[in-house]
């Protein structure tokens, strides 16, 4: 049987199929972990040790020789998305309640939602595309997506906007297993490929026990607004990524609207952020939901736009770029 192959043919397949089994899990037998004990409840249940090694597996997969232009296309994708997310947090701070919307058609939407959905890039997915519509050198900038990877981003964004509060030894530890492996991946390239072959293989692992914080009754209440937030993801983050793209990284704009993605770790920030900060943990649940839903959305609808794009605008000529060496473009 070709399970894999399978898998693999769906949009961020390898994360949302385990995903969505968790969730089916958690919805018809959410005691299940806790029936079983042991191995089986930690597999159900930890999500937050399995993203802590494969945070760590992807700081070590980073090579830091990477070429200037890769980094300055990384950079430019990078800076653009959390800035948008950042101002996108300050604009709905100021209308949306501290513990989200309660009525209505936008019930369940929270900053914290709205943050965790536009402010990661689905790199596998974006290296991907890339391969397919882009430059070796576009692909490659999949390197410093690695650093969105994780709630780093999601708090210092947070915390700037001034909606939570996070002490400063918190930063530090959503931050040190990433620099741990980029440490010693760097200082040994055997360590560096022995701990990148990992990163794929825990996707469906922490992918499961995401799904196991979902109840699919929440999802089914949120379903159209999840719908509306994946667009809207797309929309609000991947106008200026095109601007920057072709303005600031050399681009002709198609490595921008495959960068407009929701990233599939971004499903866990909600809840490993309100284990840091309690304040967070009334609307942890549904800005889950929400982040999980826009994921699929722009799963699929990002490759379809994107070919599009590169079908209308590819032709527009890429400034020139220095090749990248091999070793940095397959991490």
């Amino acid at each position: 049987m070709k399970i894999k192959a399978a898998i693999e043919r769906i949009p961020g397949g390898m994360m949302l199929v385990p995903l969505v089994l968790g969730a089916i899990l958690n919805t018809l037998a959410p005691d299940t972990g806790a029936y079983f004990g042991g191995f089986t409840k930690g597999m159900i249940t930890g999500t937050v040790p399995i993203l802590a090694v494969w945070f760590f597996c992807i700081g070590a997969s980073i090579n830091l020789r990477a070429t200037g232009t890769v980094l300055r296309k990384s950079g430019t994708l990078v800076i653009t998305k959390i800035a948008v997310a950042w101002i996108v947090a300050m604009l709905c701070a100021t209308f949306i309640p501290e513990n989200g919307i309660q009525t209505g058609f936008f019930a369940g939407l929270s900053v914290l939602a709205i943050v965790s959905a536009m402010d990661m890039t689905n790199g596998g997915l974006y290296a991907s595309l890339m391969n397919q519509y882009g430059t070796k050198e576009e692909s490659g900038a999949f390197v410093l997506m690695s650093l969105e990877s994780g709630p780093l981003v999601t708090m210092l964004i947070l915390g700037s906007a001034g909606l939570a509060v996070f002490e400063p030894h918190h930063f530090i530890g959503a931050v040190l297993p990433f620099l741990i492996g980029f440490a010693l991946g760097n200082l040994d390239t055997d360590l560096r490929d022995f701990f990148s072959k990992a990163t794929p293989v825990l996707i469906p692992f922490f992918g499961f026990a995401l799904g196991n914080t979902i109840n699919l009754n929440v999802i089914m209440q949120t379903g159209l607004l999840g719908i509306a937030l994946g667009v809207a993801v797309i929309v609000i983050t991947g106008i200026p990524l095109i601007i920057a793209d072709r303005v600031i990284g050399g681009g002709n704009g198609t490595a921008g609207v495959a960068a407009s993605s929701a990233a599939g770790a971004a499903v866990a920030n909600p809840m490993i952020i309100a284990q840091i900060n309690p304040a967070f943990e009334p609307v942890a649940a549904s800005a889950t939901a929400l982040v999980a839903a826009s994921v699929i959305v722009t799963a699929i609808l990002v490759p379809i736009i994107t070919a599009l794009y590169a079908k209308r605008y590819g032709n527009i000529p890429v400034k020139e770029a220095e090749p990248a060496p091999a070793e940095s473009l397959n991490h």
